[in-house]
């Protein structure tokens, strides 16, 4: 999380085509590399080495390790069969023609374009730099798929649905839990809202990234980087797994059916690799119907071999779930009303889809286009693309944030890993028509490297993190706007500092969670492994501290999701 600045090396060591991009002396923020770059569980998978013979040579063992490496560091901006996602394209028709030199410079200094300084920031050793300069003139190696087959081996029903309870067995607030992310241990703690108590620490796959809840709010579903999905009875005296599998190597999204008629019955998930999502019994995760999301972009309309599930809604208007696939740049709208013959509509939006929410109003879903600096709106009623809005450099939105603006009415907003601006759209086009499908306003904000955005319906608050800005005043902080008074700015609440903890870990503050009853927003303060990290409650009208949750349990925790708001996607 640095910024570096490239005219600091020297253009004589360079070869031509890098001094010249770096003679523009520009300021690389790493926040959107950082945040792609993360480890990615096909490092560990083995793979075949197909030998080029117009490439440098490897050995097995040199092979191994430079996978690990890439698959480690790379493939999150590359991708998995180095065609390109957000980073260019890494494939031998390109790099035997720039070859092992101009190759080992570019890993080493990085460039202008966002690309980070490996070999100079001390990331990669001048032999690992060499490397890799050599692997990425090999022949992509390709994971293995993963079918019907794979996924039965790891699908295992711990509790069957006739054994489970018939009524809710415990004392908990179940609409006041939170279910937080316990990143690098493999885990999620269920915390008590009320008590600010942690209920238990259940195994699930590694590095969660989200929980959903069934639409019933009796079932948690939280899936991991390795795309182990486990399911979670909420009813049981302390609540555990009933039911886990595995529906891929590399995953991020899993969903549960919200139309009426529907609530409870399925459960879908979409991965990383391969490149495709599975619709699920929603009781059991019993796999039912695999379907493949290789194919044509928009715009250029080229085919791409690796087109990454990004996220995935439950539509409330009909019985579908809209799958965005973040290279392929498309939604899809898949009726899941007869698996048998299943109806897929696909919407053109804009690429490299990501995360995104539902508006206030949950007709329309908010995609963020992160590459594209762009946000679509997709109507889940009418089962087209509302509206296409350009906004900051990378939104990040999360969920985003739903509030009532004095002057523009109904608007959703989103962060930037980017740029430091927060941009707010308008979403009423049936009273605010003139200000629908715009960015109305962009606020300032503290700087880039912003994750998540939040507000809620019974308060007058805006929150926003910043956890991945190379300022560590910044991304352990908070900062809050008045919705009223847009204009004054924001204030900085210092949460890292609130939280009491003594060492040197990076103490990033993550994702802003409001409780059921909108009057407390719990934050996230993450160190690394070893390192204390905690959880801060902070009162959301007074902005003062209520709380702060200390356990050496709580390991790397990051996203926290309280089961009534992700239940009814409020936000």
């Amino acid at each position: 999380m640095r910024i570096w600045k490239t005219g600091a090396i020297a253009a004589a060591m360079l070869p031509l085509a890098i001094a010249q991009a770096l003679a523009a002396g520009k300021d690389v923020s790493s926040a959107e590399v950082q945040y792609q770059a993360g480890s990615s569980p096909l490092a560990n998978v083995e793979m075949y080495q197909d030998i080029n013979p117009k490439a440098p040579p490897l050995t097995k063992a040199e092979f191994d390790k430079a996978r690990q490496i890439y698959f480690e560091r790379c493939a999150g901006c590359h991708g998995v069969l180095r065609k390109g996602a957000t980073g260019k394209p890494l494939t031998p028709d390109k790099t035997l023609a720039a070859g092992t030199d101009y190759l080992k410079v570019f890993i080493k200094y990085g460039s202008p374009a966002g690309m980070p300084n490996w070999g100079t920031s001390g990331e990669l050793s001048d032999d690992e730099v060499d490397l890799m300069a050599r692997y990425i003139q090999q022949t992509p190696p390709q994971p293995p798929e993963y079918g019907l087959k794979d996924m039965k081996a790891t699908w295992k029903v711990i509790v069957p649905p006739e054994a489970r309870p018939k009524k809710k067995m415990n004392n908990y607030n179940l609409e006041n839990i939170f279910s937080t992310t316990l990143r690098d241990a493999g885990e999620i703690a269920l915390i008590d809202g009320d008590t600010k108590k942690i209920i238990s620490i259940i195994k699930t796959g590694y590095a969660v990234h989200i929980s959903r809840m069934s639409a019933s709010g009796r079932y948690l579903f939280v899936i991991g980087r390795d795309a182990k999905i486990n399911m979670i009875d909420l009813w049981m005296e302390k609540p555990d797994n009933v039911a886990e599998i595995r529906v891929g190597l590399e995953a991020r999204s899993v969903e549960t059916s919200k139309f009426k008629g529907y609530e409870d019955k399925l459960a879908i998930a979409g991965t990383y690799w391969p490149p495709q999502y599975v619709i699920m019994n929603g009781d059991t995760l019993e796999p039912l119907k695999i379907m493949a999301t290789r194919g044509m972009t928009v715009g250029e309309q080229e085919f791409h071999p690796e087109p990454r599930v990004a996220s995935i809604v439950a539509s409330h208007y009909k019985p579908e779930f809209v799958v965005n696939v973040k290279e392929t740049g498309k939604s899809l709208m898949v009726n899941y009303s007869n698996l048998n013959e299943i109806t897929t509509k696909e919407i053109p939006v804009s690429k490299f889809l990501h995360d995104g929410g539902l508006d206030s109003s949950k007709r329309y879903f908010m995609v963020a286009a992160n590459q594209s600096n762009q946000v679509g709106a997709i109507d889940l009623k009418d089962g087209t693309l509302a509206g296409l809005i350009d906004v900051g450099k990378i939104p990040h939105p999360g969920r985003g944030a739903n509030f009532t603006h004095p002057k523009y009415g109904p608007v959703w907003a989103t962060g930037h890993l980017g740029d430091e601006t927060i941009a707010l759209i308008g979403t009423d086009p049936a009273k605010h028509k003139q200000y629908a499908w715009k960015m109305v306003e962009s606020l300032k904000g503290p700087g880039g490297g912003a994750l998540f955005v939040k507000s809620h319906p019974k308060s007058k608050n805006l929150w926003s993190d910043a956890p991945l800005n190379p300022d560590p005043k910044i991304s352990q902080s908070i900062v809050v706007y008045d919705i009223n008074n847009l204009a004054a700015g924001y204030k900085t609440l210092p949460i890292g500092e609130w939280s009491g903890i003594k060492d040197d870990g990076a103490k990033r503050v993550v994702q802003p969670e409001y409780n059921k009853a909108g009057d407390e927003v719990w934050f996230s303060v993450w160190s690394a492994k070893n390192k204390e990290s905690a959880i801060v409650v902070v009162d959301d009208k007074t902005l003062k501290l209520k709380a702060v949750i200390k356990d050496p349990r709580l390991i790397t925790p990051t996203g926290h999701f309280n089961v009534y708001n992700t239940q009814h996607d409020v936000y």
